[in-house]
């Protein structure tokens, strides 16, 4: 692991990566932890600031230069800003379902689903984390995958434990 591709980067993706990181561990304690609470709610406003700095400095990355210097990435970002909102008036309407939606959908759809593919050959998190190890980039997803399997199972544990 280097982080010298990360060093001598651009600086949106300097903050893109200072701000994703702690969003994808801040969103999974949330997402693990008891709802409704006053931590959660202040680690929450927390989260979704750094979900909105994620998004909007995916605008100034154009790595993937499909359409003016942007790609179907910065549709996520879209859609991260849009469910930011919507998690807000969600939440202060206390509809808490429509909130829970919102929340698991940039959780899993704008950090885990964005983020695997950020591991691609040539990508930059590619070259960070698996910098001249073959095996490495398999342990890696096998632990990601089980930890996520693990988040879901007891999730749909709990559900199936409240009906």
């Amino acid at each position: 692991m280097t982080f010298e591709p990360l060093l001598h980067a651009p600086i949106a993706i300097q903050i893109h990566v200072a701000a994703v990181v702690p969003a994808a561990l801040l969103g999974a304690y949330l997402l693990l932890r008891p709802k409704g609470t006053p931590r959660h709610r202040l680690l929450g406003k927390i989260w979704l600031c750094l979900m909105v700095v994620t998004a909007l400095s995916s605008f100034f990355i154009h790595q993937i230069n499909m359409f003016y210097g942007f790609s179907p990435i910065h549709l996520l970002s879209l859609y991260v800003l849009f469910g930011c909102w919507g998690a807000i008036v969600n939440a202060r309407k206390h509809n808490i379902e429509a909130h829970k939606r919102i929340v698991r959908g940039l959780y899993f759809g704008g950090i885990v689903g964005a983020g695997i593919f950020t591991f691609i050959p040539g990508r930059m998190m590619n070259r960070i984390v698996f910098t001249g190890d073959e095996i490495a980039p398999f342990a890696v997803l096998a632990a990601i995958a089980l930890v996520l399997l693990w988040a879901v199972s007891k999730e749909l544990w709990h559900r199936r434990r409240l009906t």
